[in-house]
């Protein structure tokens, strides 16, 4: 296990280098890296192609949704959408069950957009409403990510359950009733009720989301508000069921479904019903969007960063070694397949790589033990979610966006991911016993 102990010592380096030496953030992910690279012995000349392909890759992948995202949010933020679904929400649900309000709105969202994408569009209402009702960020947001995060990791259509169940031929449908069963409970754990222990944590977000708070007859619609911050849900979702019920697709449904083009879509879309048709000018509303690409550059360099560190242990095959030794382990093929996707997920960040990684080792497993596909594929997108920590891009937005430190990031992100986890196990567990 010489190789794990290399990842743990590489994860340690990180967190030395960034919380008590102070480095730059991305330009430590850089040195560790290196670091990295060197020591699980990949070749010198290719670990700068590693780690350039990692920042490419991540970029390539987030880059479009975090920077059109930003720029909805901000405008969302400043034309007082934000504040005006703010205020039905609480109409609605009371202050005392907002958090259970975010946390459906997250599970909603969720089920048909990425959880990229969810993020940036449903930050700007998080800090809308801890702005008006001055509570804490954390407690507000984390039911929101909760609820995210779940449905990344255990519902189809999303990228690592959706090629789960295509490597391990399990039903689509009966997965997502079985994941959806796991995902209730384990949200309002990991969510409203894992959220009320951390009251105590106290920050300023991220300011290029502070709403400006505009008289109440003054703001838009609460139809065009919901509409303009929904579209990419709404376009998503519609995308998704023609999918499902096709055989054969048109490229132009694809083309619409990329996450860059849809957030593009909803882009010029706000910028006409929350800007334009409002009488913004256009020119104000441009030098919104640059200051909000100005506020978010930082974090896309430092999810680009944990983005080249998840690329060195890719191509040092660690993954695959530390599959190989726990595959021979004796124990239950469920439990097993969720120990796997946790222990690569904590090792390398991704949850679709510790996913996707850990249906090619268990496979021959699910057909040899005859197991539940179904219940596997949510075992090991359950594991997938395992701790999240400083090679995981999540965690890197999440300290972001909510300006924290690393130990608060610690016992707030990380631990609701792995309640979520650990929820998720259970739930699978549970579920089998009764089929």
């Amino acid at each position: 296990m010489l190789s794990f102990l290399i990842v743990v010592v590489c994860i340690a380096l990180l967190i030395f280098l960034i919380s008590w030496i102070k480095v730059n953030t991305f330009v430590a992910f850089v040195i560790v890296s290196i670091f990295a690279g060197v020591l699980l012995g990949l070749p010198a000349n290719q670990i700068p192609n590693a780690i350039q392909k990692g920042i490419g890759d991540t970029l390539g992948s987030l880059m479009m949704v975090l920077l059109f995202g930003a720029m909805i949010g901000k405008l969302v933020a400043n034309s007082g959408a934000a504040e005006k679904i703010s205020i039905v929400m609480l109409k609605v649900f009371g202050e005392k069950h907002i958090t259970w309000a975010l946390m459906l709105t997250g599970f909603v969202v969720g089920i048909p957009l990425f959880y990229n994408v969810g993020f940036v569009l449903l930050v700007p209402l998080v800090f809308s409403i801890v702005y008006r009702l001055k509570l804490p960020a954390v407690y507000v947001g984390i039911p929101m990510l909760a609820a995210l995060s779940v449905t990344h990791g255990l519902l189809p259509p999303h990228p690592s359950p959706a090629a789960l169940v295509t490597q391990l031929q399990a039903d689509m449908g009966k997965t997502l009733i079985y994941g959806i069963l796991i995902a209730i409970p384990s949200i309002i754990l990991a969510g409203p009720v894992f959220a009320s222990t951390l009251k105590k944590i106290t920050t300023e977000p991220l300011q290029t989301f502070k709403p400006t708070f505009i008289a109440e007859n003054e703001l838009p619609g609460f139809l065009n508000s919901l509409i303009t911050c929904l579209l990419p849900v709404f376009i998503l979702l519609a995308t998704t069921l023609i999918q499902l019920n096709s055989l054969s697709i048109h490229p132009a449904i694809k083309f619409i479904a990329e996450p860059g083009i849809l957030m593009l879509i909803s882009l010029v879309y706000a910028t006409f019903s929350l800007g334009i048709f409002r009488g913004k000018k256009t020119e104000e509303i441009m030098q919104n969007y640059a200051d909000a690409i100005k506020d978010i550059l930082i974090i896309v360099m430092i999810v680009s960063g944990a983005g080249a560190l998840k690329q060195v242990f890719v191509e040092s095959g660690i993954s695959a070694q530390l599959g190989d030794v726990m595959n021979t382990w004796d124990l239950p093929p469920l439990f097993l397949g969720w120990l796997i996707a946790a222990v690569i997920r904590v090792a390398m960040g991704s949850a679709t790589v510790a996913g996707i990684t850990t249906a090619g080792i268990i496979a021959p497993l699910v057909i040899t033990t005859n197991t539940d596909p179904n219940l596997m594929v949510l075992a090991v997108g359950s594991g997938s979610l395992m701790f999240s920590h400083v090679n995981d891009s999540g965690f890197w937005m999440f300290k972001e966006y909510f300006n924290l430190s690393m130990k608060d990031t610690f016992r707030s992100w990380s631990l609701m991911e792995t309640i979520v986890s650990v929820m998720g196990l259970i739930g699978v567990l549970i579920i089998d016993k009764m089929i």
